[in-house]
């Protein structure tokens, strides 16, 4: 007979359904046949928590056990028979000495035929159970295996690379993954059948990769837009320029107009994110005109005359 259900997972009768699943999925990690494979005794105890978790991972069978319905395996328990015989005592299905007149009557049990035990359990669970030889009474087809819940981070340089990304999974096994288009974050993307093994044949359950998507240091992302700040000198604003700036995949250069104010966005079409519909977004390049630390003289005179001489209002008037 398999031991104690609770004991196989190390937790106490009054767990909670979290902490039950919980203690499954670690040891089930601990266990897992793919990363101990030349440890039979770590094979026989991950069955053994498998068949735990089927007990008392469901709802449903965890009351049933815990009323003493069924046994550690999961098994009806039929000690309850013998109130079936002379007294007046309650049966265990519940019929007490007014069900029939007959309060002397001897049940002869077979498994067959009238009078058998599938002709009474019919007769007095309503039919619809089934015979042990034919899987046990009532049971369910074979649960599926636990998914599993796993985060990738990945970075921008990913999303726009052509080639699939590694992951290992918790179970030990390493898969490549392509990163749909348009990926967005939290995003998930649904590995079928690379979840945890079912604990009694079932399918396995399926692997749930969550997409967090790391900040750059260059880039902001604006949907499939990416976002750039680009350190421009005075006189590359003033006199224009070609200049260099990044992308995810190198550097390219980008024309400044001559008289470019900071704050004014120039595009890099299609060297942005991919989008769903199988396009790409821009770059976004926003000029930021910095001073040095130390300007010249003449400059600052230049400047002084400037104001003097040819004044002008960046700014909108505002009302007293």
């Amino acid at each position: 007979m398999a031991r104690d259900p609770y004991t196989v997972l190390g937790v106490s009768k009054t767990a909670s359904e979290g902490d039950i699943k919980s203690a499954y999925r670690r040891l089930a990690k601990r266990y897992h046949p793919d990363t101990n494979a030349n440890d039979p005794k770590a094979q026989e105890r991950f069955s053994e928590v498998n068949s735990a978790y089927e007990v008392i991972g469901d709802k449903d069978k965890r009351k049933q056990f815990d009323r003493g319905e069924i046994d550690a395996d999961g098994k009806p328990r039929f000690a309850g028979f013998s109130g079936f015989g002379g007294g007046g005592g309650a049966s265990p299905f519940g019929f007490g000495g007014q069900g029939r007149s007959d309060q002397s009557r001897t049940w002869t049990f077979s498994s067959d035929g009238p009078g058998g035990v599938d002709e009474i359990l019919r007769e007095f669970m309503g039919g619809g159970a089934r015979s042990s030889r034919a899987g046990g009474f009532g049971q369910a087809p074979p649960r599926r295996g636990e998914d599993l819940d796993v985060g990738v981070t990945v970075t921008l340089e990913d999303l726009v690379s052509d080639e699939k990304l590694r992951v290992q999974l918790p179970t030990g096994r390493t898969v490549d993954v392509k990163i749909p288009a348009g990926a967005e974050p939290e995003q998930q993307i649904r590995l079928r059948g690379l979840g945890l093994d079912a604990p009694s044949g079932g399918e396995p359950g399926d692997a749930l990769l969550t997409l967090h998507i790391a900040a750059h240091p260059t880039f902001a992302r604006d949907g499939a837009n990416l976002r750039l700040d680009l350190p421009i000198t005075l006189y590359d604003a003033v006199l224009g320029a070609k200049v260099r700036v990044p992308t995810l995949t190198g550097s390219v250069n980008i024309t400044i107009p001559p008289g470019s104010s900071s704050g004014r966005t120039l595009r890099l079409r299609g060297l942005g994110l991919p989008a769903k519909s199988g396009d790409r977004g821009d770059i976004l390049v926003t000029l930021q005109i910095e001073l040095p630390d130390t300007l010249p003289p003449e400059f600052e005179e230049l400047m002084r005359r400037w104001r003097e001489d040819a004044p002008y209002q960046p700014r909108t008037p505002t009302s007293p």
